[in-house]
């Protein structure tokens, strides 16, 4: 059978998102409903017109463009795209596949990139063009979300909204320039497929490097449930998506239902292994409730507590240690035993240097540090943040025995910080401007019902509330729910605040208000969503799309 090209797959996928028919591609849950005549929102007619004369990048079929809104890959997308200069092509063969994954004493059957956990580094330089090719064994479409990058739309990787899902059995290309250095990472954007193994680092170097440092350390942190004991990332969505009926999300059981702090409640299990809806488990750094899902495995780099990653370096090496956090439901507290930390960047935009003991990463956020080595054997910890669970690693600048699995640094219980308390360095900080635009996106819902939505609303691909390029953007975030949020927008990067940190996720805990600015320089339509993977599953995504 001959496999699509990425020439005929975006042919057929814009013409049909043109039409505002192409569905989501994860689940019925995510269908909207109708429109509800909110502020600040547009319908996509049915029956838009291509752009005239608009030739495809990849060939001569003519994309048919959303009415009103710059179509994913649109002339203006082109113009943007050619404003970052693309350079020299780094090209890389990626496969997504069934596979079994060691997880150090223990195998499971999983889905991953080429046979490992993580999937292995991508490691380009600022000004390359990154040329991937994804080729897709699994039973199931899929997709690559690169997260963090201002990139073009059509490479976005949202099945439904800028590009069709890569069938199984087919291959598609990716081909975008990388125009800032950092710390990032791609996932799929298909169903809850990003809790299974499917993820990897992407780091873009600066041939100018400000910093200095000897060593470097890429540090993935994830919480695991494919292949234990039946479960899987499906079973676990199907179990929160009938909600809790008599449990309050407030992180109590109520009158009549079993469970513990921070555990599954057994009661429930079925057919797809035991019940992984988390019960009781709450944070005081996180506002109250700390997550939905008791996942069984907390991992550092693909590795189980009891058989961790070692990184040797050293006494005295500067180590930047680059953080992501790749979990699906879980925020990860994280210190380094004997050692301060020296935040350097957080979703891969400089910051004013920060000296910290312990970090707070919600899902989808990156850190990078440096440490100056110390002279033993230390634990690198990545706490379950409100699970009473955690992830370890461990540097080894010397003699001495490895720690052991429930090793807890007290630098974990030392000073904390968050990007709240972070400066952007001034050469990122954007410049003073009141916003043109402010668009308020209300966390609505819970696990009662798991009608977790924007303004009420579950997502609808043909929802997108609009905005103009050249514009100041502000995004106002009010939690209205009990749980906290890390949201992601896709193609920008926000500032917290007129000096704050650049991000492209944040937390924003229950009964706050998070109020951010971007500027509107990436034409297309782009996802903003929750990086819970089951909040965002259950409707809690949305759309921006630039005005045509």
């Amino acid at each position: 059978m001959r496999t699509p090209t990425r020439r005929t797959v975006l042919g057929a996928a814009f013409a049909a998102a043109g039409t505002g028919l192409l569905a989501a591609c994860s689940s019925d849950s995510m269908n909207g409903d109708s429109m509800n005549g909110m502020d600040h929102s547009a319908a996509v007619p049915s029956a838009p017109s291509a752009p005239a004369g608009f030739v495809a990048p990849n060939g001569p079929e003519v994309a048919a463009a959303p009415a009103g809104f710059v179509a994913p890959n649109g002339p203006e997308v082109a113009a943007a795209e050619a404003g970052r200069k693309p350079g020299p092509e780094r090209k890389v063969a990626l496969t997504a596949t069934e596979t079994t994954l060691d997880l150090g004493g223990r195998t499971v059957r999983s889905w991953a990139y080429g046979d490992r956990l993580p999937g292995q580094e991508v490691r380009a330089t600022v000004g390359d063009t990154l040329a991937l090719t994804l080729a897709n064994h699994l039973p199931q479409p899929t997709s690559l979300h690169w997260h963090g990058l201002a990139l073009r739309n059509d490479m976005d990787g949202v099945p439904g909204l800028t590009q069709e899902a890569v069938r199984a059995g087919a291959s598609f290309d990716y081909r975008f320039a990388l125009s800032r250095p950092g710390t990032y990472w791609f996932h799929p954007h298909s169903g809850v497929q990003q809790d299974r193994g499917l993820y990897a680092p992407l780091i873009v170097e600066d041939p100018k490097e400000p910093l200095r440092y000897d060593r470097e350390w890429v540090v993935v942190l994830d919480d695991w449930v494919d292949g234990v004991d039946g479960s899987s990332p499906d079973a676990v969505l199907a179990e929160l998506a009938r909600g809790m009926g008599g449990m309050g999300h407030s992180g109590h059981t109520m009158p009549g239902m079993s469970g513990m702090s921070g555990m599954p409640d057994a009661s429930s299990a079925g057919a797809s292994g035991p019940s992984r809806m988390l019960m009781g488990a709450t944070s005081p750094l996180l506002g109250g409730d700390a997550g939905d899902v008791a996942h069984p495995f907390h991992l550092v780099n693909g590795r189980l507590p009891g058989a961790p990653e070692t990184f040797t370096a050293k006494p005295g090496d500067r180590i930047r240690i680059r953080l992501i956090n790749a979990g699906g439901d879980t925020a990860y507290r994280v210190a380094l035993g004997g050692h301060e930390l020296t935040v350097t960047h957080t979703d891969g935009f400089p910051v004013e240097p920060a000296t910290t003991q312990a970090l707070l990463l919600g899902m989808g956020e990156r850190y990078d540090v440096l440490v100056t080595a110390q002279d033993g054997v230390f634990p690198l910890t990545a706490l379950a943040e409100g699970k009473n669970a955690g992830a370890l690693a461990v540097l080894r600048t010397g003699g001495g025995a490895a720690p052991d699995a429930s090793t807890r640094p007290a630098e974990l219980d030392g000073r904390l910080l968050t990007a709240a308390r972070l400066k952007a360095d001034r050469s990122v900080r954007l410049p003073a401007r009141a916003p043109d635009r402010t668009v308020l996106l209300e966390l609505t819902g819970g696990m009662a019902k798991a009608d977790w939505a924007f303004n009420g609303r579950k997502y609808d691909p043909a929802q997108r509330h609009p905005v103009a390029a050249g514009e100041r953007v502000r995004l106002e975030f009010r939690n209205t729910t009990a749980m906290w949020h890390p949201v992601h927008l896709h193609g920008h990067t926000f500032a917290l605040g007129a000096d704050g940190p650049r991000k492209d996720t944040a937390v924003v805990l229950p009964g706050t208000t998070l109020t951010v600015d971007f500027d509107a320089d990436n034409p297309g339509l782009w996802m903003v969503h929750c990086h819970n993977v089951y909040h965002s599953e259950t409707g809690m995504m949305t759309v921006l799309g630039y005005q045509a």
